[in-house]
């Protein structure tokens, strides 16, 4: 008698378990509007990371500075208005990588953006050194906001697209550098464009830049300061599924009383981590000293061919070349296994 008693609940708990078997099936079915969704903001994003960089005027400040349009003296150029940029870029590197995490990347996007504006503003109508110096701060806070973008598309898909969504983002990025780098140089060698008139063109590409960024949806979750409950030290899952839920992040929650200390306590358990201490002062120094070279060999070029037709500038044509050999390393480097460790 208890053989018949023990096999039911058995087909029972088969028969149960058989309507899981159907969910599991019907699953994937579920996941393909996210999916799309996924997509289609990878592909928004990647887009904006292109349009943002074509500002064709870019290659060419440094001899729009040095040249009859602004006539600053080689001395003023080298030794009081581009060393603003770098230093500058070092100072405001770790606090707006802080708020980039705490106010969830669009806010940063949106600064950036504005900063791109007050760039090319000050290009067109400064004429102090003043102004350039200001100019070059505003740089600095551009390309330190840069992280924004780089960290905007993890909030998007799961951890196992990590690598290959950075090379798409990267490739992007770059593709725009070369593509405003070809434009310029194209605007200046054979259609005999004033450097004047490219910062004009750029400063409309990148106000056209604050309009991409509006539409860039904000996300409710991030890395640190923002993450799901329960995460732990555990990956977070994709957030696109938390966008179409409206699903509110605590971030606001105790402002005032908590987010400055909840940063350098965030910041000291970075530094009690070997690789991410030995990353972030690499990247720092590494991309802080890219900087410095890339404008000062500006100015070398200028010293060695001091040329006196604007046509036969070559900045952009350099730009060009380097930035599509980054594109195409960049790319590639989604496809290739790393030993991250290593």
């Amino acid at each position: 008698l208890t053989v018949p008693r023990i096999t039911p609940p058995s087909r029972c708990r088969a028969g149960r378990a058989m309507p899981k078997k159907d969910d599991g099936t019907k699953k994937p079915a579920s996941e393909t509007v996210p999916d799309q969704r996924w997509k289609l903001q990878v592909f928004y994003v990647c887009f904006y990371g292109f349009m943002t960089q074509i500002r064709p005027g870019e290659s060419f400040i440094t001899p729009y500075l040095l040249g009859a349009d602004k006539n600053f003296t080689q001395a003023e150029v080298t030794n009081v208005i581009m060393p603003v940029l770098t230093y500058s870029y070092m100072a405001v590197l770790v606090p707006i990588f802080l708020l980039t995490d705490y106010l969830r990347y669009k806010p940063v996007l949106v600064l950036q953006s504005l900063s791109h504006i007050s760039i090319w503003l000050l290009l067109v109508l400064g004429t102090s050194v003043l102004a350039m110096q200001l100019m070059e701060f505003f740089y600095g806070i551009t390309m330190a906001a840069r992280i924004a973008y780089s960290s905007y598309i993890f909030s998007l898909v799961a951890p196992s697209r990590y690598q290959r969504m950075a090379s798409y983002s990267r490739s992007a990025v770059l593709l725009g550098v070369f593509t405003s780098s070809v434009l310029g140089q194209l605007c200046i060698t054979l259609g005999s464009v004033s450097f004047l008139t490219l910062n004009y063109v750029s400063l409309g590409f990148v106000s056209f830049g604050l309009i991409l960024t509006l539409f860039l949806e904000r996300p409710q979750r991030s890395l640190f300061f923002n993450r799901p409950e329960g995460a732990g030290d555990g990956a977070a899952p994709a957030e696109l599924d938390k966008m179409a839920r409206g699903d509110g992040g605590g971030g606001i929650r105790g402002w005032r009383e908590a987010a400055l200390c909840r940063m350098l306590q965030e910041v000291g358990a970075l530094t009690r981590q070997p690789q991410l201490r030995l990353w972030s002062l690499w990247w720092v120094f590494n991309s802080a000293g890219y900087y410095l070279m890339l404008y000062y060999v500006h100015i070398l070029w200028n010293e060695i061919y001091p040329a006196m037709d604007n046509r036969q500038v070559y900045n952009g044509g350099v730009d060009a070349a380097s930035t599509l050999l980054g594109a195409g390393a960049s790319f590639a480097a989604g496809y290739v296994k790393i030993r991250w460790t290593l």
